[in-house]
Order: C-alpha cells, then structure tokens, then sequence
C-alpha cells in the first residue's frame, strides 16, 4: 500500500493530548475576561439545517448549540448541569421524570420559553423526528405542563434518569413551540435561521459562505456572553482552512476537520493549539455499513469476508499513528460503565479467511479474479474517512471485490445513504456519547424513521438484538444493564450489520487568543456563553 510513512502520519503536536475518559477540565491560571471580538470558526460541512431539535449532528451543534439550549449540558467533570432546566427528579418505578425549568428565560423573538415548549419539541421532534431521540424516546407518552414551568414526562417503561441526564446535552434542545406549531416541522424556514433562547442570536446565512450570530443581549445568565459575534466560515478545502487558521481568519477547527499534515504542522506553531480536550464526550469510531439489500452483502459471511480483508493495524499505524486504535465493537473502551471488553467477535486481517468466506458464499472469483463490484460512499467529515475507503478499496480488491467509490458532499451523503439508500458500502463516523441508549444502538434498532441519519437504515433487523437494546435503554438497575449491553455487543458483533473497527478522539485547533476553551466534554458543541477573546 502506498500512502504516508507512520512517522509522517502522527500528528506530534507541541500542546499536551489529553487522555480519554471524562476526567475533570485542568485547572488553568485565571485570567480576566475580555467583552467583544468576533470569533471565526472552521464550518467544513454544510448540512443545510441548524435546528438540533431536528438534527443530532457535530456539524449541526456547532451552529445550532450557540442560538439554541438544552435542558441539561455536561460540566467540566462531564456531570449533568443545569441550563433550560434548573432541577429534575424521577418516581421510584423510572416512569415519570419531571423537570423544574428556569424562569425568566425568553426566546430571541422577546416570547417567553415555557414548558409548552418542553412539550411540543418532545412530543414533535424528539419522539418523531430527531435522530437517535426517535428510538430513546420511543417509550415516552406524553409530557404534563401543570404550570409554565415544571414539565413531567410520563413512560409506559421505565426511563432511567442517569440515561436521560446523559442523552439530553445532545437530544435535549428545545424549540419555540409558536413557531413551529401548525408547520411542516421539516420544511419551517426556522430550520435555517433559528430562533433560540442562547447566548447568541441568528443574523445570516450565506450558504458555502458563512453563517454570522451576534450577541444575545437580553441572555439569561447575567453579564454574558463576552463575544459581540461569531462567524462561521464556510471551507470545504482543508488546506484552505489551515491557511486562513495561519493567517488568522479563522480562530477555532473542530471535530478533525484539517488535514493530517496541517495539524502536525499547526501543532508545532506556538501560534496554536491542536488537541483532543473538549472531545471527551465524543468518543468515535470508524464505521463500515452494509446495505443488506445487495444481495451480497446479505450473507454474514461476505460481511465477515470484508472484515478480514482489511488489516486495520496497518492503516492505523501508518495512516493515523497514536491518535488511533483499533475497535472492538460498537461500544468504545473509553465507555468505563458499559465496555464489554474485547471478549466478543473480533475480525482480525486474515486474507485466506477472507477467500475462503467468499467461496462458501459461493461468490467465487470470474474473468480477471473478480468476483463482483460494490460502490463504497464515504461521509465527507474528515480525512481518515477519505483515506479509510481508499485503504478499503486497496484491500478489497485483493480479495476479489472491486469497489467504486461515489464521494458527495455532506448533504449528498446524507440523503443517499439514510433516505434513498442508494448505496453498498458507507464508511463515516459513530460517535459514542456516554451511554449505549443515547447514540450508538440506534445504529442497530429496527424502525427508525426514514431519512434519520447515523441510525439503522441498512435493511437489517432481529428481534433478539430489538429486544435487549429496549430492555437495556429500560433496566434501571446498572449492573443489569452492563449486562444487558455485553449480549448486545456479542449479537451485533457475530451478525456484522455494522462493522466499527477504530477507535478515537476529535481533534481541536484553536488560536490561543481565545480563552475558555474546550472546558467541558462536549465543547464545540456546546453554547460558548464564557468564550472569550484576547485580543
């Protein structure tokens, strides 16, 4: 294989890496903040909505976390804090759940937020649209609104509360119920200029241009946000993004969105900061997702072939270096409460393996060797998803499979893949986020909507694996649970439907004027409100 040495691979950046795990925020010499500047923030990836309500997305969080609130954000110790919801509690049998809601709260319109909200986006967007919220919130039956601020959600099956605590800072977002209510939720224009009850108020929307926000001046936490304004710029080139970082037209790249080469060399500027602080809570894996309606892909054994195939070692070492790991399966082992260990299936490079699979198929090799075409879509996040599907078309070819690879943009990808299902093989990223109910088993569950990205849209279902992820999200006791979740990983990982074979952590780029960064676990994310600027 052709491709970047190990020593060229690794991102050797100057600023510390910080380990995985949801370990407090390093304390950190205080320093006064500064009120106003304008922060410019890398936008790679247009999804062409910015409604979290509507889209549980990195790229749609970090627009739409800025103008748009959860009930529950995470601290610097990765813990529940209070943001739309100032208390909760939930009954002894985990079927009601109520939430105390901050007072004084108004909508950037000047209406003010009530639970009527609470109820309306739960009931509307998170129970029927949301990704990943369809399948959590699939046992909810109805939210009570006593008064305007206490909202009490009512399970037919228990809920339990550390879940919901921990699935909120992203399926959580609330939207104003009067703009929505008698709408088309899917087509309302707010889906692209919201209206939210954050730091920051929507002003524009140039599209593959930039997007500006500026302060919210009646916000609800006293004397903040410190920032007048935030734009982000949209770049799709990566090297591109990495030169206007150099010549400070950009101040922030999340989520990975610079080249390999670009960070270890920003990483080495005194200028910058490259790191994985502020991503704990958003552990990835690669992901290789099989359409179960190719005939092919349908048989265990050709997906089992595939993975065999594919010396994942390798590409790690010598395409991503110590930023990598391989995978065990679909919960990573930064997970302490629910990581099975890697005494489950396991797929290790073994090429006569992978033939003989194949054979046993009997999908043996034709003229030339070949012995059928696949196309691979890649997701357009990041880079190793572009050099992971070209290592996959390498390595499949030396089995018999030739792969096209179909590259689209961001919002190409999502409506091939997830709602006309017009592909073979994807290659993207999971992102795990605390717990198995919030984001990763909804990659498995039968019935979720169509066109609901990141979910099980691969024409594959069994009621066993159904079974024990509703009785997992359902369990209230832990170790039960952990159980629960251990024959779950052992099912998905025998059946294939999904392969997740590498582990880890976003990388940041920051310019270090800004302050008050990456100080929770979820940061790029979340709402910024005490981001400030030194100019």
């Amino acid at each position: 294989m052709n491709g970047p040495t190990r020593r060229e691979a690794l991102l050797l950046a100057a600023s510390a890496i910080a380990a995985p795990g949801f370990t407090a925020m390093p304390a950190f010499a205080q320093e006064t903040p500064k009120r106003g500047g304008v922060m410019t923030v890398h936008f790679a990836t247009e999804q062409r909505i910015l409604n979290p309500s509507l889209q549980a997305s990195t790229g749609v969080y970090i627009v739409g976390g800025k103008i748009q609130e959860p009930l529950v954000d995470l601290d610097s110790a990765g813990n529940p804090s209070p943001v739309l919801a100032e208390s909760w509690e939930s009954s002894a049998d985990g079927k009601t759940i109520t939430f105390r809601l901050r007072q004084g709260v108004t909508w950037h319109d000047g209406k003010p937020f009530t639970s009527a909200d609470v109820q309306f986006t739960a009931m509307e967007m998170w129970k029927k649209i949301l990704n990943y919220s369809t399948a959590l919130q699939q046992f909810l039956t109805a939210v009570d609104t006593p008064d305007a601020h206490t909202a009490v959600f009512r399970y037919e099956r228990p809920m339990p509360l550390g879940l919901l605590l921990r699935a909120l800072p992203d399926l959580g977002y609330v939207s104003p119920k009067h703009i929505y209510e008698g709408t088309d939720i899917r087509a309302n224009p707010a889906n692209t200029a919201p209206i939210g009850t954050g730091p920051f108020k929507f002003v524009q929307y140039e599209r593959g241009q930039f997007i500006i926000a500026e302060r919210n001046p009646t916000y609800w936490r006293p004397n903040l946000p410190y920032l007048d304004r935030i734009v982000w710029r949209v770049v799709t080139d990566r090297s591109a993004a990495a030169a206007q970082m150099e010549a400070g037209q950009i101040l922030f790249s999340p989520y990975s969105s610079l080249t390999i080469a670009d960070s270890q060399r920003l990483g080495r500027d005194p200028r910058f900061e490259v790191t994985t602080r502020g991503n704990e809570g958003n552990a990835r894996t690669n992901t290789l997702e099989f359409n179960f309606r190719r005939t092919e892909l349908a048989d265990v054994r050709v997906r089992r072939a595939i993975a065999h195939a594919i010396n994942i070692p390798f590409f790690i070492e010598n395409f991503l270096g110590d930023f990598a790991k391989p995978g065990t399966g679909p919960i990573p082992s930064v997970s302490t409460d629910y990581y099975p260990g890697a005494d489950v299936p396991q797929y290790g490079f073994d090429k006569a393996a992978a033939n003989r699979l194949l054979d046993e198929a009997g999908f043996r090799r034709g003229a030339g060797g070949l012995r059928f075409t696949l196309r691979l879509t890649p997701a357009p996040w990041g880079e190793d998803i572009a050099l992971f599907s070209t290592y996959i078309q390498q390595s499949l070819s030396e089995v018999g499979i030739r792969i096209e690879i179909v590259r689209l943009d961001a919002a190409g990808f999502l409506r091939t893949v997830y709602r006309e299902h017009d592909f073979d093989l994807a290659t993207g990223w999971h992102q795990y986020r605390s717990d198995p109910a919030v984001s990763t088993t909804v990659w498995y569950r039968s019935g979720s909507p169509v066109g609901a990205p990141w979910t099980n849209q691969f024409g594959w279902q069994n009621d066993a694996a159904d079974k024990l992820m509703d009785d997992a999200a359902t369990e209230v006791d832990p170790v039960k649970r952990r159980a629960l979740y251990a024959d779950f990983v052992r099912l998905v990982q025998t059946e294939l439907p999904v392969w997740m074979p590498i582990e880890q952590l976003f990388l940041s780029t920051f310019n270090k004027k800004l302050k008050n960064t990456g100080n929770n676990p979820r940061w790029a994310s979340s709402s910024w409100h005490d981001t400030w600027l030194d100019s």
